[in-house]
């Protein structure tokens, strides 16, 4: 971990952690963008989930709203640097330290305590006197993209941020397991906001398929609003009944076509 030793260290640190956090961004953003808008078009083009047209210069709106948030992710993770150079935090570096069976057990433990913590965050920012002020700039995006992401109110993406750095003050977490978390979170975020359905037939009724969130899933949030606030996971939806009734007959017209063509 880069050691901060003076402002022009300071400086030069927000600027790479602030390329890395908006480059991932863009980077899976317009991956997923070319594989399935012209790489696979064709392929895909039955699985779009929600087909009303994106806004006029949405796109550019997504991608500026992103820009501030990277920015707020950035300062998130130089107080976490500072913090663990001075001892605060509970990350570790040498993979030893713990047993490694720890290493996948505490990445679980991470994805619970976030999924958890932003389903009740999440209903919470659908309340009336709440919504307009916090929620709505996403909500802004009825049809989604990858562009999406990553685009909330500074309010919002606070509040998204903040766990993970806290968790790393209470959890025994290698540096290695907090990058991956963070790329999963990425990943699971530009699939759910793809609009474009990616996993298989009758994957909503797999034993795992089941408990994953993909597009059709967010993508009923997006519409409905009133169900689907998961993250990554299905189970909080599922155990407080806010699943929408529509999802399994969606996913499966999206993804009927594919089993037919084989």
């Amino acid at each position: 971990m880069i050691a901060i030793t003076n402002p022009a260290t300071l400086g030069l640190t927000a600027l790479l952690f602030f390329i890395a956090i908006f480059g991932r961004y863009v980077l899976f953003s317009l991956a997923f963008w070319w594989l399935f808008n012209v790489s696979l078009k064709d392929q895909f083009a039955h699985r779009a989930v929600q087909t009303r047209p994106r806004k006029a210069g949405q796109d550019w709106r997504e991608i500026g709203w992103s820009v501030l948030t990277s920015l707020l992710f950035t300062v998130l993770a130089l107080a976490v640097i500072l913090a663990y150079q001075h001892g605060y935090t509970a990350i570790y570096t040498n993979i030893n330290s713990y047993p490694i069976i720890w290493y996948p057990i505490s990445i679980a433990i991470v994805l619970f305590i976030h999924e958890t913590y932003y389903y009740w965050l999440h209903r919470w920012m659908h309340r009336p006197g709440v919504y307009r002020w916090v929620h709505k700039t996403h909500h802004d995006s009825i049809t989604t993209s990858p562009w999406t992401a990553f685009s909330f109110h500074p309010t919002e993406s606070t509040l998204q941020a903040i766990i993970i750095p806290i968790l790393t003050f209470v959890l025994p977490l290698h540096l290695s397991a907090v990058g991956l978390i963070l790329l999963i979170m990425t990943l699971s975020s530009a699939i759910n906001h793809l609009n474009t359905e990616v996993y298989p037939h009758d994957f909503d009724k797999h034993w795992l398929g089941r408990w994953l969130i993909g597009a059709t899933h967010h993508s009923l949030h997006h519409t409905q609003f009133r169900f689907n606030y998961g993250l990554y996971f299905t189970f909080w939806d599922k155990w407080m009944k806010t699943e929408s009734p529509d999802f399994h007959r969606l996913f499966g017209e999206k993804t009927k076509k594919g089993v037919n063509n084989e």
